[in-house]
């Protein structure tokens, strides 16, 4: 039988804010262990939680972003379950009154574009971290509670995916987007932006849904892909030996390649939801959403569509351009001072993009700045260098932050345009090279290319491939 998935996805981010959604502890990440708590996010009693109003104004933001409703009041609510990170015994997030509802997000896989639906946008409270250390009789376990309190956005989608790529795709856009609105650093190593997949399998045809499964905590594109990849084989395969598919939370085990069951998959009764008696409902006043949403500033799509239109770049540049916010402020002032927008979009998704990668250093924390760029180009222009000797220019300004002038008169590199010291070198070239003379002049045309490649390695590189070409075409008739 044909069978087609069927997934929906919770991700959580983690919002951008200085302190934890209910007390004055800081979110900074990676401080020693238990160092940025107090009794509030440690659970102490008779402590009272204190509203984070930042926290709020970024899930309304996000919201908004994505054509969500904005609910005008929406609450907190406890819920209920015992583990060692979790110091309160329960956790407090929101129930039946979320802040944002229904809206969107539009994905492009393949050449089609799909809409995927958001079931809600809520705000809840992280949970600490358990750190495991030994094996066997010698493992231990402790507990860091740095992070318990750090506000948590959650992005809940409609089922409406149907493929791991289109899970990749839509997790992609909506951490392009949280970036873009400086909600989230979606930093994913940090796990400041990661993914619950539930996943079913039905016959093709079916408007019934099947049995689902969860796969929790995923924090890399590649292991999203890879554990709902697996796992929708592995429930085919069941149902087609005959077996059933058990609900069940599982964890995807990277080094083994496959899902492994963790716990029985809890429903929303599991946790006793109950009204947080300690937190007032908020209420948002339209003139405060009116006044976030002015602050979005133009979004990941919006800036693609101008980018095709304004630049005149082709689709697949403008994708790449305008992924990261930084990137698509680099090319715009690199461009701004006088670059060609396609010369420049070539640079950046090829040698700025290798030596980025090589290093796994971002844009922004690269020495090379879009003057560098702008003014490199100028210099190919001009003929004072050849696109070849561009690109030992432009890795020698991403070392050390000189400009492209500087580069070229402190390595030599200006390029040889002098039509008589490069007809010397030519004129040699042809007389040491009888045999492939007289078999160019008897039809092998494409030794133009060995005679070019001569010259340019007798002057390293330097020459001016249009004077060079000139010549040797004049010169071999």
């Amino acid at each position: 039988m044909q069978y087609e998935a069927v997934i929906g996805l919770e991700i959580h981010s983690q919002l951008l804010t200085n302190t934890k959604i209910f007390c004055g502890c800081s979110t900074k990440f990676g401080s020693e262990p238990n160092t940025q708590t107090c009794p509030v996010c440690t659970g102490n009693p008779g402590v009272l939680p204190v509203m984070n109003k930042k926290a709020v104004e970024y899930v309304v933001k996000t919201g908004l972003a994505v054509d969500c409703t904005i609910s005008p009041v929406s609450r907190f609510a406890r819920k209920n379950y015992f583990y060692p990170d979790l110091p309160k015994g329960y956790q407090i997030s929101q129930f039946e009154l979320p802040l944002c509802g229904p809206g969107h997000v539009d994905i492009t896989v393949d050449g089609s574009t799909k809409r995927i639906h958001l079931n809600r946008i809520h705000l809840e409270e992280d949970a600490g971290k358990n750190v495991h250390e030994g094996e066997g009789m010698g493992l231990e376990s402790s507990v860091d509670l740095n992070r318990a309190g750090v506000p948590l956005m959650e992005i809940v989608t409609e089922p409406d995916i149907r493929s791991p790529q289109e899970a990749v795709e839509f997790m992609k856009k909506l951490r392009s987007i949280v970036r873009y609105i400086g909600v989230s650093d979606g930093n994913m190593d940090e796990g400041s932006f990661r993914c619950d997949a539930n996943i079913s399998v039905r016959p093709e045809g079916s408007e019934e849904l099947g049995v689902k499964t969860e796969i929790k905590n995923m924090n890399s594109f590649k292991n999203v892909e890879k554990a709902i990849d697996y796992e929708i084989r592995r429930q085919k395969k069941v149902l087609n030996e005959g077996g059933r598919i058990t609900q069940e939370t599982r964890l995807y085990d990277v080094n083994a390649g496959s899902t492994n069951t963790m716990r029985s998959k809890e429903e929303s009764h599991d946790y006793r939801y109950f009204p947080d008696p300690d937190l007032m409902p908020i209420e948002i006043a339209p003139a405060w959403i009116e006044e976030i949403k002015a602050s979005i500033g133009e979004l990941p799509a919006a800036k693609r569509d101008r980018f095709i239109n304004e630049y005149k770049l082709p689709e697949y540049d403008a994708e790449m351009l305008t992924a990261e916010k930084a990137t698509a402020d680099w090319f715009e002032e690199a461009v701004k001072l006088g670059g060609e927008p396609k010369a420049v979009s070539n640079w950046i998704m090829g040698e700025f993009a290798r030596l980025l990668n090589e290093e796994s250093r971002s844009i922004e924390e690269s020495l090379i700045k879009p003057g560098h760029l702008a003014d490199m180009l100028v210099l190919i222009n001009k003929g004072t260098i050849s696109g070849k000797i561009a690109k030992t220019v432009f890795e020698e300004m991403y070392k050390t932050g000189k400009d492209a002038e500087t580069v070229v008169k402190e390595k030599g590199l200006l390029q040889v345009s002098d039509e008589s010291e490069l007809e010397k070198i030519v004129d040699d070239i042809i007389s040491n090279s009888p045999g492939e003379v007289e078999r160019f002049k008897g039809g092998e045309a494409k030794l133009m290319g060995f005679f070019v490649g001569q010259v340019m390695k007798a002057t390293k590189g330097k020459a001016n491939p249009k004077v060079v070409n000139e010549l040797l075409r004049k010169k071999l008739g």
